[in-house]
């Protein structure tokens, strides 16, 4: 990283000189203190009239998604997180195993930098905010320009919440808006743990920051049909529109089997899509990709804009809920940008021939953008599920299930709820899981004697010595 720019490093001093105090007090809170100030920053975010206010100012504010779904994704990640930490313990002693003779304890990490993006100004602060109060932490937001007026009305909700139960709200502050790249990097240098979500700029500069990161991978989702035509439309179709496809884990591409591509088009054609002819195609590429990058004019608008923009002016678009364009399999890479993550209502598809080609597809997609993060399946078999475990490098396989809901976790599978997916060694991270409350705790543990376990070099050996000698 650069050196900071001078007048960054009385600012962040300053909210770290008050955060770390008010954290070394809050972190000899009990158990229920801390369960109690996750309910109090939950509850700032689900009291309806205060959800759709701030669901309101997000879109006013940044200008991406759709208000009703805004309100729909504030309430069910922020619902999915308080239901998953319900019970969970942070404090003291989290498990004592008399086998291993380990005792395991936790303790916060301290101060958590907290790097968050336009495209959800609310549902990923207050999910950083949750789970750094679960483990007795402070956090400090450093939001996007464009969210951070929101935010700034977040934190004075969570702080009215906290009140109530006594705690100080030096807890959860954020970088005085606008905000700017300098105090971010500062205030990375500073904190004790970063968390970054958002662009690679911001997940790069966290891991260069100097202080323990973890950020997350790109996103650039692929689903795979295969069967279930009808039902996995309706899926992926409520997954690509969803808040105008601001989700890293919406689809960006579909691999279609050759069997069932008539079907799924027509399928996809009664849930709104429309495909582009192949003028439309090449008009649409050259507005949303001016010299090879996704113009911000096109991130989480509606289809119809999306058109509009573009000059589509076929009358099908003004009716359609999602735009389709076809790639042939080599199109992938810079040169073909509908290869790429589009974070807008547009899906490229492509045509395989068979299943195997259809794993070809995606790894050669994910060669260019995308490796570590998810793949759906529609309609596959156990054992092409487990082939797309084994041979794809994702860490997440995500079956019949709108994939923009599934991957965050949802009420209906068993992963944590979560805004921000670890995508292992292959998306450059360090963890491969959903980022959950553990990640905000040092766990400490405490080591006994116990009966020794020592095996002979026969134990390991004899087998290895029985085939090949000694």
């Amino acid at each position: 990283m650069n050196e900071p720019a001078a007048d960054t490093v009385p600012v962040v001093r300053s909210l770290l000189a008050r955060a770390r105090p008010a954290q070394e007090r809050f972190a000899g809170a009990s158990q229920e203190t801390a369960d109690l100030a996750v309910a109090a920053a939950g509850w700032a975010v689900l009291e309806p009239g205060r959800n759709r206010a701030l669901a309101e100012q997000a879109v006013r504010d940044t200008g991406l998604g759709n208000i009703a779904d805004k309100i729909a994704k504030n309430h069910r990640k922020t619902l999915g997180l308080l239901r998953d930490l319900k019970g969970a313990r942070s404090v003291g002693v989290l498990n004592d195993d008399p086998a291993t003779g380990i005792t395991e304890i936790a303790r916060p990490v301290g101060v958590v930098a907290a790097v968050t993006p336009s495209t959800n100004p609310v549902a990923t602060p207050i999910n950083a905010i949750i789970n750094a109060l679960k483990g007795r932490n402070a956090i400090v937001l450093s939001p996007s320009p464009k969210g951070a007026r929101v935010c700034e009305s977040l934190l004075e909700h969570v702080h009215r919440e906290l009140a109530k139960i006594g705690l100080d709200a030096d807890l959860v502050q954020m970088l005085p808006p606008p905000g700017s790249k300098d105090l971010t990097q500062e205030l990375m240098r500073q904190a004790d743990l970063v968390v970054a979500t958002g662009s690679r700029a911001n997940v790069r500069a966290a891991y260069s920051s100097g202080t323990p990161a973890l950020g997350v991978g790109a996103g650039n989702v692929a689903a795979i049909v295969i069967g279930g035509v009808a039902a996995a439309a309706a899926r992926i179709a409520a997954s690509k529109t969803f808040d105008n496809a601001t989700s890293c884990s919406s689809e960006n591409s579909l691999v279609v089997l050759a069997e069932v591509w008539d079907a799924l088009l027509a399928a996809l054609a009664e849930q709104g899509g429309v495909l582009a002819f192949a003028d439309e195609q090449v008009r649409l590429e050259a507005a949303m990709f001016p010299f090879g990058r996704l113009s911000a004019d096109f991130v989480a608008q509606s289809a119809p804009r999306v058109a509009r923009l573009a000059g589509l002016d076929r009358a099908a678009f003004a009716a359609s809920r999602f735009i389709m364009v076809r790639e042939a399999p080599g199109h992938v890479g810079p040169h073909f940008p509908f290869s790429g993550e589009k974070l807008s209502p547009v899906l490229t598809l492509y045509r395989a021939a068979d299943f195997d080609a259809a794993i070809a597809q995606v790894r050669t997609i994910y060669e260019y953008q995308g490796k570590g993060h998810s793949i759906g399946a529609h309609g596959a078999t156990p054992e092409q599920i487990h082939r797309l475990a084994l041979e794809l490098p994702v860490c997440r396989v995500i079956v019949d299930q709108a994939h923009c809901v599934a991957t965050g976790g949802a009420f209906d599978n068993g992963l944590p709820f979560s805004l921000s997916m670890g995508c292992g060694t292959w998306g450059g991270n360090g963890f491969s899981e959903n980022l959950n409350y553990r990640h905000f705790l040092n766990i400490i543990r405490i080591v006994r004697r116990i009966p020794p376990v020592e095996p002979t070099e026969s134990d390991i050996f004899s087998d290895y010595w029985r085939r090949y000698g000694r």
